[in-house]
């Protein structure tokens, strides 16, 4: 063996190692003598030599004879291939139509032969374009690698994303420890393992689309996607196209054929909230896809066979709807193969706790800042309140509190909107162990905060003193129903319930002395507005 020295570095890349291999000295002297020392290179006078020095260095290009004593040039080059398969190899031959030769140029793994005698200027470019390639080709395996590594990543990423999800939006992962929400998980546990048809129903911010998820990644399709179309939020033609996708041209601005959302979920669920609000004729199409499983794109002919469970949802009466013919008796039927309703927050208090320390742990990871917690007062108040808006409108408040909470990081009773911390102004007098209920004695019992209250006390005794409180403050059951933020019809219904005494309602009597002009109200007209 005999390696050149000197070889010149190229830019930032070291000088690429080129191995020459022939039986006479001649040759590899006039090798050395035509490529320089642009490279580094590398000679050995038999193949068994050649393949030692591929072992030991980093070769980019081999040479070798065609003709020499023991192992053929080709078959020398055969080896060069599975120790190294990057290598550039290249062939001198006084035979260029030998048949093996041909072969193996067709077959690619000879990349050029050079003819005896050559000419050094063209000995020097075909070994620098054959380093071009090999570079080339060492790129495109430093890529492949980078991509294979990244596509590894990227599917380990993917798998704890999932798993994220599954876990996110599991049953485990909604809150709902009260009896209503324990039914509705012993349901929708056996519904989700099957294909059936889903209808959930429920006030504005139940929580329906969080089940209708849950559904969808405790079942068998959860490996598949999920898609979620608010029905009513778009019109007509442009929720026909959303749903089932469209063909070019099919209408102004259709410039590409669309897959519509049921293609897209294809052996996966598709949610379709507000289905209440969709149109005769939209009605009437999804009715096809639910009894033939099969969808039209807009301005297609052709029909075409999709895979789908779908989980619909409304907070709107359907069978109200049917009985008024604005939504299909048929197609109703269909969606409500099981039928779940969502109950309002308000009938079941016992989890507002839970959800609004969830909530603003959610907030605090946001903000990337930790709270305390609730005080006890603001705590009672989220308990107490109705909450037309439910879970979602729940979620917001706290998110509001915890944006405006101080560096204490307590959300107190002044964190709250005004509308729940203005609403019961004045404290309210518990009732004296042994005392009448009624008449003038109940207005002159002992007045009580409710930041004192401990959350174990019933709920029904909380509102109790909250409505009393609002409706002493403004001598008036129409005014305390205003602090409180709900109907006047509800503030009577709620009376009636916790059996308030009209007595109780009328304000704890002052000294003349200390009354204002025009300040106070009879007993008659508290109770009777």
């Amino acid at each position: 063996m005999a390696g050149i020295e000197g070889a010149r570095p190229v830019g930032d890349r070291p000088p690429y190692g080129v191995l020459c291999v022939d039986d006479e000295d001649a040759i590899l002297e006039s090798l050395e003598f035509t490529l320089g020392t642009e490279y580094r290179l590398f000679t050995a006078t038999s193949a068994e030599e050649g393949l030692e020095i591929l072992d030991r260095e980093d070769i980019a290009l081999v040479i070798s004879d065609q003709v020499m004593p023991g192992m053929s040039g080709v078959e020398f080059l055969e080896n060069v291939i599975e120790r190294n398969p990057r290598a550039i190899r290249m062939m001198l031959t006084g035979y260029a139509d030998m048949p093996a030769l041909i072969r193996a140029i067709n077959e690619g793994r000879i990349y050029r032969y050079i003819p005896k005698p050559w000419e050094p200027d063209d000995l020097r470019i075909s070994v620098k374009r054959g380093l071009e390639v090999y570079e080339l080709s060492s790129e495109n395996a430093q890529l492949a690698d980078a991509l294979a590594e990244a596509n590894e990543r990227l599917r380990a990423e993917n798998v704890y994303l999932r798993r994220e999800v599954e876990a996110r939006y599991s049953f485990e992962g909604i809150i709902g420890d009260a009896p209503a929400m324990q039914k509705i998980f012993d349901v929708t546990e056996k519904v989700a393992q099957t294909d059936a048809t889903v209808l959930l129903t429920g006030e504005t911010g139940t929580g329906k689309d969080l089940l209708a998820r849950a559904i969808h990644y405790s079942g068998p399709r959860k490996a598949k996607k999920f898609v979620a179309q608010n029905c009513g939020a778009l019109p007509d033609t442009l929720l026909e196209s959303e749903l089932f996708g469209h063909k070019r041209g099919s209408f102004t601005g259709a410039h590409a054929d669309k897959k519509g959302l049921f293609e897209v979920a294809h052996g996966g669920t598709i949610f379709l909230d507000e289905i209440g609000e969709t149109e005769p004729g939209m009605q009437v199409r999804l009715l096809r896809v639910l009894q033939d499983g099969e969808i039209r794109p807009l301005g297609s002919s052709e029909t075409r066979k999709v895979d789908v469970r779908v989980v619909a949802a409304t907070n709107r009466d359907l069978r109200a709807l049917v009985e008024q013919g604005r939504f299909r008796e048929d197609l109703y039927y269909r969606l409500r193969v099981v039928e779940i309703e969502l109950p309002p927050l308000r009938e079941r208090r016992a989890d507002i706790p839970a959800l609004a320390h969830h909530f603003l742990d959610e907030s605090a990871r946001r903000m990337k800042r930790e709270f305390a917690g609730f005080s006890n007062a603001a705590m009672d108040r989220l308990v107490a309140y109705e909450w037309p808006g439910n879970v979602r409108e729940l979620g917001n408040e706290i998110e509001r509190a915890a944006v405006l909470a101080g560096p204490a990081g307590t959300i107190g009773l002044e964190g709250l909107s005004e509308h729940l911390r203005g609403a019961f102004g004045s404290p309210i007098p518990p009732r004296r162990s042994g005392s009448p209920s009624t008449g003038a004695a109940a207005g002159e019992e002992e007045v009580a905060g409710l930041e004192d209250w401990d959350l174990n006390r019933s709920v029904d005794s909380l509102k109790r003193r909250m409505l009393i409180a609002a409706v002493r403050e403004v001598g008036s059951k129409s005014g305390g129903a205003e602090r409180l933020g709900i109907p006047r019809q509800s503030l009577q219904k709620m009376i009636k319930r916790l059996e308030i005494d009209a007595a109780e309602l009328v304000p704890p009597r002052r000294p003349l002395s200390s009354a204002l002009p025009g300040s106070s109200k009879t007993g008659s007209e508290s109770g009777d507005d």
